[in-house]
């Protein structure tokens, strides 16, 4: 009976590790994406496999660069110039990345707490936001699934 009330309660959990919000059909892979540069594991992972998804993905270029030191270790901040062509703003906030050698076993190793979102730079729309947490390979998952919904498909772009 224990088993069974700590799976269930395990499986809880982690339906809460997750708030998302989609408008489906909104966004042109064939339009440019601004994606911050640097940043964890998981900022470099969403800009490859948007880049792996054929998606043209720039970090524009620096303006000014600050040097501080935060609570985390972090020493600088830097600004950049967000290229004209970008209709797309991807923004990824992430925490540091923790090793869960037993949770994520077989998902990547690594956990995630993030948050992400992507606005049309021409509307001024917050397209998706995505509040989560989970493994390095179901978050990629879960990412490609959205990206997946919000795609406009070639034949509904040509009409």
């Amino acid at each position: 009976m224990n088993f069974y009330r700590l799976l269930f309660t395990s499986a809880f959990l982690l339906v809460g590790c997750n708030s998302i919000y989609v408008k489906p059909n909104t966004i042109d892979p064939t339009q440019t994406f601004y994606a911050d540069r640097g940043g964890y594991s998981m900022r470099k992972s969403i800009k490859q496999k948007m880049e792996e998804r054929g998606y043209d993905v720039v970090v524009g270029s620096a303006k000014e660069s600050k040097e501080w030191t935060d609570a985390d270790g972090d020493s600088e901040i830097d600004t950049y110039h967000v290229p004209t062509k970008a209709r797309y703003v991807v923004k990824v906030k992430e925490r540091r990345e923790r090793i869960a050698p037993i949770w994520c076993a077989f998902n990547g190793f690594w956990w995630w707490n993030f948050n992400i979102s992507i606005a049309d730079q021409i509307t001024g729309e917050e397209l998706m936001t995505w509040r989560g947490r989970g493994c390095q390979n179901s978050s990629l998952r879960k990412f490609e699934d959205i990206l997946d919904e919000m795609e406009i498909k070639q034949n509904e772009r040509n009409n």
